[in-house]
């Protein structure tokens, strides 16, 4: 197969996972999904199984209870009744069936107190997949920019990753009490530490708000702190996706563009500016810039 045809492949497979992430409430059945792709029926089970490394059906379902179990856990407003309408279920009882059949818990009771542990185990087959065909940056998609000092309340997430959720959770409700909504107050995450570098034990993120609010006593009890995102030189690269391309962009940053730049970092972390968000918005098409501050 030449460079031209693998191409229009991956296009074709590219078309049916972006529909898969945009339409999780409409038909997702073989028949409609092999005829957006243009490919037979009979083959593309086996085809779509080769390409991701996991099953139609399977990435299917577990790709529509990653985005209710976001909206269950982050979008207290919304109704289970909703969220399961919205996730493709044409009934509550279904949908509760399949969520605590990969999830481990009813979705009232994942709602209420998350096993963020559970969670994590069984949707690590999808992340895997969306690994194998994600898109990487190059360097050529890096630039240098100059900037501003950015004021921010912070909350530090300390320890296991797969606890992060918790966290977040805990920043959300920080957010909605101080009226600091993300379409107003841009958010930054401060990266620390590398996740798959350091024990889960050591890992570092700070969970930041753009905001002149000075926390409460109670609120800095709670974790939350004043600090700055630091003006000056970083180069940038524009991050469509989860955390696996996040993680990809930072090895571009550091393993590609940085050696032949000339350039040296500062002694500040690697941070990011969220400028959409999963699950407002499908996983590939939430964007972050990723910013490397250089000295």
């Amino acid at each position: 197969m030449n460079t031209k045809t693998t191409r229009r492949y991956h296009e074709r497979m590219r078309r049916v996972l972006d529909h898969i992430e945009r339409h999780p409430d409409a038909d997702l059945s073989l028949d409609r999904l092999s005829a957006l792709a243009a490919f037979s029926p009979h083959h593309f089970h086996r085809q779509f199984t080769a390409y991701l490394g996991l099953p139609l059906h399977r990435y299917v379902q577990l790709s529509r209870l990653e985005r209710a179990s976001h909206r269950l856990a982050y979008r207290a407003g919304e109704t289970v009744t909703t969220v399961a309408l919205d996730a493709g279920y044409g009934a509550p009882d279904a949908f509760a069936r399949a969520f605590r059949a990969r999830l481990g818990q009813a979705p009232t009771a994942f709602r209420a107190a998350p096993d963020w542990a559970s969670w994590h185990g069984a949707l690590a087959p999808l992340t895997l997949a969306r690994r194998n065909v994600m898109t990487v940056p190059t360097p050529a998609d890096v630039g240098v920019v100059d900037r501003p000092a950015v004021p921010v309340v912070v909350l530090e997430h300390r320890g296991d990753p797969a606890r992060l959720g918790e966290t977040i959770r805990r920043f959300i409700a920080f957010r909605k009490a101080n009226h600091l909504p993300p379409a107003r107050h841009d958010t930054y995450n401060l990266f620390h530490t590398d996740p798959e570098a350091v024990a889960p034990a050591d890992h570092r993120l700070g969970l930041a708000v753009a905001t002149d609010h000075l926390p409460t006593d109670e609120e800095r009890a709670a974790g939350f702190y004043r600090d700055v995102v630091p003006a000056g030189r970083a180069a940038m690269l524009r991050v469509a996706g989860g955390d696996a391309a996040l993680a990809a962009a930072a090895l571009v940053l550091y393993r590609d563009w940085l050696p032949p730049s000339g350039e040296a970092p500062a002694d500040a972390p690697l941070y990011g500016r969220r400028l959409s968000f999963f699950p407002d918005e499908p996983e590939s098409e939430a964007i972050m810039e990723l910013y490397l501050p250089l000295r």
